[in-house]
């Protein structure tokens, strides 16, 4: 899993030989955590299970200015009471990997020392550390050269390891990880102790979920897969990763699983359709982790009537119709896209329909206007849609 380290035998020393207090920051930009911040949940889960102590840091003051690492635009701009909402959400959703008992691990928020900085005393104290050239030479800022970088943006890095050395002196803290895409961020801090105290701390990143052909994983039609089943269900949840290309699979189980190394081996040697086995695995354990081992058996249930048994299922994902949605006792299959999310936009419904992509109780849908009767929903099992080869979603009545 590890990108870049500062130091290694350094690092090798301080995990092996001490306990390490560390640090992983997780700036609250939307009101879920997603798949991509649980590769850092997991790596705090394992250092923890080793002995060491995590510091999850949440940007209660580093979201009101915004990371520009992979951005290619400044983002928005949040409220104070939506920061704070969203932090006490990632909180509840992080407590279910990491033991915050007995001082196990610290839940802390940046927002309690940066927002009461003074700006000319900060700017006296720590940016005669940083030059601008140095800066400018960081991936995370050259990349937004060309589109514009303001000023707000230029801060975060000065932030970030203010962070780090404010975690220091109050905790001990002597290693930051991330994503490698916090690189310089990291590096800043790094360099900002060893100029302001003469202490030695380090920097460890780790790689990004991506595919085999080095896009991010973890996105879908409707938007990120959050670990939060209000917004991502647990049998969306499942399908993604039951669905991911056959060159993905091994990648994601050393990535997102607790899975023994010999074990997925063991499943690496698979060809052809046996393949499938490991993505049932795989979905298993990750659906297992985030949403339980009941939910991950309900999933696993669902997939296998639904792909194996006549495409119905109780558990499969269900949308429950408004009456008021029909009209003369008839309903497009457009809305029914749409209003179940299976299209994120009429104009999407259309693209899809248009390619042959959509079926409706297992027969394909010919047109733009085509419509579903009221009567059809009646029946025991309402109507199912099939998007694709492998999303199917069922439609109900009121009971």
């Amino acid at each position: 899993m590890i990108a870049q380290v500062t130091d290694e035998d350094a690092v090798r020393h301080l995990l092996n030989d001490e306990k390490a207090t560390f640090y992983i920051g997780f700036d609250p930009t939307a009101d879920s955590l997603h798949i991509g911040h649980f590769i850092q949940m997991k790596v705090m889960a394992h250092m923890q299970r080793a002995g060491h102590r995590p510091i999850a840091v949440f940007g209660g003051g580093t979201a009101k200015v915004g990371d520009p690492s992979g951005k290619n635009s400044m983002r928005r701009m949040m409220s104070q009471e939506e920061i704070n909402s969203n932090i006490e959400k990632f909180k509840v959703q992080m407590s279910k990997f990491i033991d915050i008992s007995d001082g196990k691990a610290i839940f802390v928020s940046n927002g309690d020392w940066l927002d009461d900085l003074n700006y000319i005393e900060f700017l006296r104290d720590i940016g005669p550390h940083f030059t601008v050239n140095r800066m400018l030479a960081a991936e995370c800022y050259k990349a937004r050269m060309e589109t514009g970088l303001t000023f707000l943006e230029f801060n975060y890095m000065i932030m970030q390891s203010y962070d780090f050395y404010k975690l220091h002196n109050d905790y001990g803290c002597k290693l930051e990880l991330g994503g490698d895409d916090q690189w310089s961020n990291i590096i800043g801090g790094v360099e900002l102790i060893r100029r302001k105290t003469g202490d030695e701390v380090y920097g460890l990143t780790f790689k990004l979920l991506l595919n085999h052909e080095g896009k991010k994983m973890g996105k879908t039609e409707s938007g990120a897969v959050w670990l939060d089943p209000e917004k991502t269900s647990p049998y969306d949840f499942y399908q993604y990763w039951r669905n991911i290309d056959d060159a993905d699979v091994i990648n994601c189980m050393k990535m997102l699983t607790f899975m023994d190394l010999d074990e997925i081996a063991g499943y690496e040697k698979l060809e052809g359709s046996e393949i499938n086995k490991a993505k049932e695995r795989l979905a298993y354990e990750v659906t297992a982790i985030i949403h339980g081992k009941e939910e991950a058996d309900k999933c696993a249930a669902a997939a296998k009537s639904v792909f194996g048994g006549g495409g119905v299922s109780a558990d499969m994902p269900t949308t429950e119709l408004d009456l008021s949605s029909f009209t003369d006792g008839e309903i497009s299959v457009i809305d029914l896209l749409t209003v179940s999310g299976l299209a994120p936009s009429k104009g999407e419904a259309r693209r899809l329909i248009s390619q042959g992509g959509v079926v409706v109780n297992n027969e394909k849908v010919p047109a733009f206007d085509f419509k579903v009767s009221k009567k059809l929903f009646e029946s025991e099992n309402g109507v199912i849609v099939k998007k694709g080869k492998k999303t199917y979603h069922r439609f109900i009545l009121p009971v």
